[in-house]
């Protein structure tokens, strides 16, 4: 019996680079940047703030300034180059076969439209309907996400509603259009523990009720743990591992991973000591040569000042470091693995 054929990706991200103009100098951002989503697959990505995850979720979607930003390399959805694609191609993707969850609901939402404009404005920017079943389109979106009296959100505007209705009235719109790819920037950002549960608990089952792939951009690593079925660690605009979540939060390959591991609190130790990564992440001016998170790593040898590339650890693990067969790195913490 013939073995089955690999299903082919339906992102295929390789070599990306993306680079910023200063008006004095181009600044490089991200460097190489290599991942794959599959369909219905959810990818969590982590790192700290500064690393590239938001630039290169929105590379995706064409979102950075045209006149200020340049992108290299490719990232193909579905067969199609989504780097260098024209407006009106990016504009038929975007929103109908890629939609993204922004940071802050309160800034992406526009605040002098109803919540119901908004997205009917998606409904019928991608669909020949009319305004009444564009209307009873958004309605149905508004329910599908958990929100109670979704006929009254639609007609409120978004300083009339909580954070977490905000946020609620953000997904409806990302998955109005039954996208096949959706792509969530830390989207439980500013709401209260409770709220977060929820939002997760909605995201994980509409990805897994729809089959739509989530790319899930995040600090949490307890979120990837109950979330993702693999995780992506960005440093300093590079990918520096990439695993299935289970092998990387108790087998991780990298320092950096590592460290993020460790300075988790140990809820079940009282009194431990806090782990933290000493220093932070380089400039975008400054960037090493070498391995860019050396300064910071304790293992650090004199072969860390040569440029590292991203290579198999194991099979399904890659990761960008030339020591990683003769590291033992601690993974995750007990905590971590009961939120799992």
């Amino acid at each position: 019996m013939n073995a089955p054929e690999a299903t082919a990706p339906l992102l295929a991200v390789r070599d990306l680079c993306i680079f910023f103009s200063t008006g004095v100098q181009e600044i490089q951002a991200t460097q190489n940047i290599e991942f794959s989503v599959q369909p219905g697959e959810r990818v969590g990505i982590v790192g700290e703030s500064g690393c590239g995850k938001t630039v290169t979720g929105l590379s995706l979607l064409g979102l950075l300034p045209r006149h200020t930003s340049r992108i290299t390399g490719e990232a193909l959805f579905a067969g199609e180059n989504l780097v260098g694609m024209p407006a009106r191609r990016m504009r038929e993707i975007r929103g109908r076969r890629i939609s993204m969850i922004f940071q802050e609901p309160m800034s992406a939402l526009d605040p002098v439209f109803t919540i119901g404009a908004q997205i009917g404005e998606t409904i019928r920017t991608h669909f020949n309907v009319g305004k009444r079943e564009a209307r009873e389109r958004a309605i149905e979106s508004l329910a599908s996400v958990g929100i109670p009296s979704p006929a009254r959100v639609h007609d409120s505007y978004p300083h009339q509603l909580s954070g977490g209705m905000r946020q609620r009235a953000m997904i409806a719109i990302a998955l109005v259009c039954e996208p096949q790819l959706l792509i969530a920037d830390e989207p439980t950002t500013a709401l209260d523990v409770t709220i977060q549960a929820q939002i997760i608990d909605l995201l994980l089952n509409l990805s897994v009720k729809t089959g739509t792939a989530l790319l899930f951009i995040t600090h949490d690593l307890g979120v990837i743990a109950e979330t993702c079925t693999r995780m992506i660690t960005m440093y300093a605009g590079q990918v520096v591992e990439d695993a299935p979540v289970d092998v990387a939060l108790v087998k991780p390959l990298h320092p950096y991973t590592s460290g993020l591991l460790r300075s988790l609190p140990r809820l079940s130790v009282p009194g431990a000591t806090l782990q933290s990564i000493p220093g932070r992440v380089p400039s975008l001016q400054a960037m090493p040569t070498g391995c860019r998170f050396a300064a910071r790593c304790t293992h650090r040898r004199d072969e860390c000042d040569q440029p590292q590339v991203l290579e198999d650890g194991e099979p399904g693990h890659r990761v960008r470091c030339m020591r990683h067969a003769e590291l033992t790195l601690p993974g995750a913490l007990t905590d971590l693995e009961a939120v799992a």
